[in-house]
């Protein structure tokens, strides 16, 4: 197996934060990604670069983060205990967007490499990632359009890639506790190093490279449609799932409150305004029903 190339995927990693930002703002029109570097008092750092209020993004982020240290966190070791002991370093970029228009859907993506070494043997490491997506009104359309991109994205690398991580997507974004999705998926995988290092960071690449192919096009569909104060509760009230998710499941929020990671930096990746309702039921036959009758439940799109 080809020995792992920190640098070259922090380099990749800083690229691709800049070019996200920089397609975002474009079809945004309006609104700028404001960049906030931080410290890590063990060792690392990173950079944080929030949108808010911008003509389509209510609120944005896009992360990068470097952080390294000379123990594992629990939240590392818990799945994998033989790498208690070992130094790691852990990189990666992260972000979520929620929109202001509740016809376009708040979107998720990830991209990370993880190595834990230890003196005197070969080091561990793998790559994870992938991306999601979440609407508040179902669009057949927009559904397939970005799983058919997301299994583009895996197809040279194996017939098996796009179905296997599409599962996972499905199993991992599951709210346990409210017996629901949180979304329609995409791709999730972890652990990821069974192609060796050059062709699993070519993986890494070519997910990280496809979630603005992905997403971009549906922004741009839905930005203009007109919608109500009726559209935008129902969004607020759905909003409240991703909150759930995020503080009570997130592996990667769960790693970087345990790793002292920046909270202002963790925690971007929650909504700006968001409502719960006591035991609020939609309308049978309605647009909001039809969202976890229909679209919230795992299925084949392409």
């Amino acid at each position: 197996m080809s020995q792992p190339d920190k640098n070259a995927v922090k380099e990749y990693l800083l690229s691709l934060q800049d070019s996200i930002c920089a397609q975002l703002e474009a079809e945004d029109g309006e609104g700028k990604f404001v960049e906030d570097s931080w410290q890590r008092e063990e060792g690392g750092g990173g950079r944080s670069r929030v949108l808010v209020d911008g003509a389509v993004i209510e609120k944005g982020g896009v992360n990068f983060s470097h952080v390294f240290g000379t123990q594992m966190p629990a939240s590392a070791t818990a799945h994998r205990p033989e790498l208690a002991g070992r130094s790691f370093e852990a990189m990666g970029v992260s972000l979520v967007i929620h929109p202001r228009n509740p016809f376009v859907p708040t979107s998720h993506a990830n991209v990370r490499f993880f190595i834990a070494e230890k003196e005197g043997e070969e080091p561990v490491w793998w790559f994870g990632g992938g991306y999601d997506l979440t609407p508040y009104y179902g669009n057949k359309e927009d559904c397939q359009f970005w799983h058919q991109t997301a299994k583009e994205a895996c197809l040279p690398f194996g017939e098996d890639i796009y179905p296997r991580f599409k599962k996972w997507c499905d199993e991992y974004f599951y709210l346990k506790h409210r017996n629901e999705p949180r979304g329609v998926g995409g791709l999730f995988f972890d652990d990821f190093n069974e192609l060796g290092f050059e062709q699993s960071f070519a993986f890494m690449r070519s997910v990280g490279d496809s979630y603005v192919e992905a997403y971009r096009p549906i922004m741009a569909k839905r930005k203009q449609q007109e919608y109500t104060e009726q559209h935008r509760d129902f969004q607020l009230y759905r909003r409240g799932r991703y909150v759930e998710f995020n503080l009570v499941f997130d592996r990667g929020t769960l790693f970087g409150l345990q790793t002292g990671g920046r909270t202002e930096s963790i925690l971007m990746s929650l909504p700006p305004l968001v409502r719960w309702e006591y035991d609020w039921q939609p309308e049978p036959g309605s647009a909001e029903a039809e969202l976890t009758e229909v679209y919230l439940q795992p299925q084949e799109w392409v």
